[in-house]
Formats: C-alpha cells, structure tokens, sequence
C-alpha cells in the first residue's frame, strides 16, 4: 500500500500550538494521536506517516479545519538497480 508523509504546519504563538494539538488529540484517531511535533524545537508542524490507498484518502485523516493547509507527500524508496538504471538512462557512470 502506498505510503505517505503528511505534515500540518501551525502557528508559533502558544496558544495556537497547543489549540492544534488540542483538535489532534480530541479526534481520537491513532494517526493524529501518535504524530511527532516539532514545536519543542521551535518547527511548529505535525507530522504523521500513514499507509493510504490516495494522497486524498492520506488528506482526509487530516482533521477537516486543518486539511486545506496539511501538506502530503507520496514517498517512496529507491534500489541500488534502480538508481543504477536511471542513471544508465541519462548517460551517467553514477561516478562523482
């Protein structure tokens, strides 16, 4: 299944942080309930990485007041082949 890294960035102010925090936690949700923040570290922003079959579906796990601004990215990993192919394609040796 594909899967995704969703990050919702909020404001800094304090009451802000802990309000977003608040709309997580009350949802309920495992997703929301167990995602990392950074606001300790001054990077005021959530983040989750869930298993979705869509960026949509990924999106919709975002509390609906927040989900215009979540931001979702489809990630992936890379084999040594392939990288290897890839540059095969554009006419690099993978040498620096």
């Amino acid at each position: 299944m594909p899967k995704f890294i969703i990050e919702v960035d909020h404001e800094a102010e304090t009451q802000a942080c802990a309000r977003t925090v608040q709309v997580f936690l009350a949802t309920g949700s495992h997703y929301l309930t167990h995602a990392d923040w950074g606001c300790l570290d001054g990077v005021h922003t959530a983040w989750m990485t869930v298993e979705a079959d869509s960026k949509e579906q990924a999106r919709s796990i975002v509390p609906p007041a927040l989900r215009r601004q979540a931001r979702v990215t489809a990630l992936n990993t890379f084999s040594a082949e392939q990288i290897d192919e890839i540059l095969a394609q554009h006419g690099s040796d993978g040498r620096a």
